[in-house]
């Protein structure tokens, strides 16, 4: 098995990750795993060697745009950290090294916002503020129009969904 990283030398060093019930697996040969840090577990990041390096490449780029070196004013957390131990400090490390990390995340998820479950009864009340918003706009909009049947049917709609609230 050729390594991963310089494609030349044998494969001696085979790394596994499990995320999710799926199985991820990293062959390195031992001069790329010991510049890659695989024996410091703090210098490795499975992360880079998963997006083929570019992760490191990307906050560096994002770095040298914004003119420096990037730290988070609240934990301290620097580029360099992020670099070596693939995690942040910090919830404020996110909008500081937001530039680099929106191509890194598009890479390993698949989009940048959260569109995972949501709890039953927060989703329900949002549902219903939604059915509440719509029927008030159609209400405004029945009254414009002077179609007060309408209006009255709408009326009784947004009372009988606040008295279930």
């Amino acid at each position: 098995m050729v390594c991963q990283l310089c494609k030349q030398k044998e494969a001696t060093v085979h790394l596994t990750q499990i995320v999710e019930n799926q199985v991820k697996n990293v062959d390195l040969c031992e001069p790329c795993a010991k510049q890659k840090g695989v024996n410091d577990p703090t210098g490795f990041s499975l992360a880079d060697l998963l997006l083929g390096l570019g992760a490191s490449q990307e906050i560096e780029q994002a770095a040298e745009s914004k003119g420096g070196e990037l730290k988070c004013e609240a934990c301290g957390f620097t580029q360099a950290d992020l670099k070596k131990t693939g995690r942040l400090g910090c919830s404020e490390c996110y909008a500081v090294f937001a530039e680099g990390l929106e191509a890194l995340l598009k890479g390993m998820h698949k989009g940048t916002q959260h569109k995972g479950k949501v709890p039953t009864a927060i989703h329900e009340k949002a549902s219903q503020q939604a059915s509440l918003a719509r029927l008030n706009t159609d209400l405004q909009s029945a009254i414009s129009r002077e179609d007060f049947e309408q209006a009255a049917r709408l009326r009784d709609e947004i009372k009988a969904l606040k008295t279930v609230a």
